[in-house]
């Protein structure tokens, strides 16, 4: 069989469960993961043979892709911002619009090096990886409740070479100011924001997947973490001044910035993200 044969062959039986988009995403990144070419080599080879060995990968791919498995999951890595991390079911796949929220810190406060951050939740540890690697802050403290996220972000900053993020086991609703770091210049979170309600809607291969505790909050207090974070931050946890920048649930972000309003935080802002949606806030002390 020959790379062209094998790709057409993919493709085919992807386009039975996904769109015609996803299945071409699927089939490429496949392709290159098991072949180690480049698309471009992939277009050039494609009439030349290929081993069953890696018919036979690509062929479980497919199988489990089939039965809904993310496909970051099956080839062990997502890429954000131009960095390949280590994902595993232990952490939530890394979105595009974390991307964007690390590109608003980074554009709102890249002017300063010298500056301390807390990533409270950091799953893979790509924001706090991110933000190390791009703007050399000299301390980013990145916390998460759970031991398997927090090894899967330790190997993360190991395989990337970044020495200046100290991980700690943290629940962040219950975070005191004598945390390792504080007070932090900056607290960036992207906390768990999807409300049971939306489970609806939701992919099978998200529901079935990625870990529930980092996607879910309960209808009945779908704010419990940004509230928890705020009043760490008005604590002591975050210097006068210093500033705040969260993802959120679009459906939730206007009640937020009431809150935060009244709660006295200063230039409170609700910003949207690519597709308009108002997605992430940002609010100085």
């Amino acid at each position: 069989m020959t790379i062209d044969q094998l790709t057409l062959q993919t493709r085919k039986s992807l386009s039975s469960t996904y769109s015609a988009r996803e299945a071409d995403w699927m089939t490429r990144l496949i392709m290159e993961d098991v072949t180690g070419k480049s698309r471009l080599d992939l277009l050039v080879d494609g009439d030349k043979e290929i081993s069953d060995t890696r018919v036979r990968i690509v062929g479980g791919y497919v199988d489990r892709l089939l039965a809904h498995e993310p496909l970051q999951y099956i080839l062990g890595y997502e890429t954000f911002m131009g960095i390949r991390f280590k994902v595993t079911p232990d952490v939530l796949i890394p979105r595009p619009e974390t991307q964007e929220l690390v590109e608003l810190v980074s554009d709102r406060e890249g002017s300063r090096p010298d500056l301390s951050v807390l990533d409270a939740g950091t799953g893979s540890g790509c924001i706090a990886i991110t933000l190390s690697r791009y703007l050399l802050f000299p301390h980013i403290t990145a916390i998460d409740v759970s031991p398997a996220a927090l090894d899967v972000a330790r190997e993360n900053a190991r395989l990337l070479r970044v020495q200046s993020v100290t991980f700690v086991e943290a629940d962040m609703t219950k975070l005191n100011i004598g945390l390792q770091g504080a007070p932090f210049d900056i607290i960036v979170s992207n906390p768990p924001y999807v409300m049971d309600r939306e489970k609806a809607e939701m992919d099978e291969n998200v529901l079935n997947h990625e870990p529930a505790k980092a996607l879910f909050v309960s209808d009945n207090d779908p704010l419990v973490f940004y509230r928890a974070l705020t009043d760490f931050g008005r604590r002591g946890g975050l210097k006068l001044g210093g500033r705040i920048y969260f993802e959120a649930n679009p459906l939730t972000v206007g009640q937020l910035a009431s809150e935060m309003n009244a709660d006295g935080w200063n230039n409170v802002e609700v910003l949207p993200d690519s597709s308009a949606k108002p997605r992430f806030l940002c609010a100085s002390l």
